[in-house]
């Protein structure tokens, strides 16, 4: 049966590029023939000085999200990483196969260093796909669902299992990244040349919880060019086209069929209807997510529930790895 491993950071409200980069498409991953692991990332939250109440919150929010979104955790397990220790305990081992190098050369670590220089700046952040390695070759994941902007993560990941593979024997399962066809990677509405992002706060980011009025605002107030045509091209009309984006991966429909039924029409309809269209797709989410956060000893169940199943497994790598190095 193949195996499914998701994650997210909670480090803030959601918003709807990471609802159309990854969680809309993460209760699409179970069926009969696969088993999927959800995991709130909590530990590499850290690096990002969160008040600990608010860490808890954000965490239990995604709890919430995840079964508001349709995942049964009955048979998809969600735990939070900071309760099973092997997480951990893997990312310190799996440390002595990797290099500084190759760390060095992480895009978001790069992007960081660029934007405010080497010094002060965490370990933690430089660690941090290692810890993912972790994260991932604990469960002996086939498919990993990431934006495009992790893609390197996994990549770095099948180095080092096959590093340890190569001298230890077989012990870790290569995985593979699968992003979704649409909308893997949403700009903000305010710079379109710019992921969007929880860390940048303003009318770009449109957050799951925004009242229905506040979504429309933000689309209205969307940056676009003064072309005046629609479709003329992706790099001169990145606002455009990231509008056309998010309605492709709203509707599941190819980007191609979206810009061809919106060519000759206005930018102020466009911006209208995609504000529409993201209103009427958050509307039933919000409602059940609602619900659900309203019970806090259900969702701290759930995740107990969840550490169970994921401790087995990952207990059960961890000590084939320790075996493999002769850790007594």
């Amino acid at each position: 049966m193949k195996r499914v491993l998701s994650g997210i950071k909670p480090t803030g409200d959601a918003h709807l590029g990471s609802y159309l980069g990854a969680m809309k498409n993460w209760p699409l991953t179970q069926s009969s023939t696969s088993e999927v692991f959800f995991f709130i990332a909590d530990l590499h939250a850290l690096n990002a000085r969160i008040e600990p109440q608010v860490l808890t919150s954000n965490s239990l929010d995604l709890v919430a999200w995840l079964l508001a979104l349709g995942v049964d955790a009955e048979t998809s397990p969600i735990f939070a990483q900071s309760q099973v220790s092997a997480h951990a305990e893997l990312s310190w081992i799996l440390n002595n196969y990797a290099t500084m190098g190759e760390l060095n050369r992480m895009t978001q670590y790069k992007d960081k260093v660029l934007k405010n220089g080497p010094e002060g700046q965490l370990v933690a952040l430089f660690d941090y796909p290692v810890l993912m390695a972790a994260d991932i070759l604990l469960y002996d994941a086939d498919e990993v669902p990431v934006g495009d902007d992790q893609t390197q993560h996994v990549e770095l990941t099948r180095k080092i299992a096959e590093r340890f593979n190569n001298l230890y024997g077989e012990t870790f399962k290569l995985p593979k990244f699968v992003a979704p066809s649409h909308g893997s990677r949403v700009m903000m509405l305010d710079n379109p040349t710019q992921k969007m992002s929880k860390s940048d706060a303003g009318e770009g980011c449109v957050y799951l919880l925004d009242d229905d009025d506040v979504i429309r605002r933000k689309f209205k107030r969307a940056m676009t060019d003064s072309l005046g045509t629609i479709g003329v091209s992706k790099d001169e009309q990145a606002g455009i086209y990231n509008l056309l984006e998010i309605l492709s991966a709203l509707s599941g429909r190819p980007l191609e069929a979206v810009l061809q039924e919106w060519q000759g029409k206005g930018y102020g309809e466009l911006k209208d209807a995609t504000g529409e269209a993201v209103v009427a797709e958050l509307a039933p989410l919000k409602h059940r997510f609602a619900s659900l956060r309203s019970d806090e000893g259900q969702l701290r169940h759930v995740l107990a529930q969840g550490r169970e199943r994921a401790t087995l497994v990952a207990g059960e790598k961890l000590k084939l790895t320790k075996q493999k190095l002769g850790l007594v």
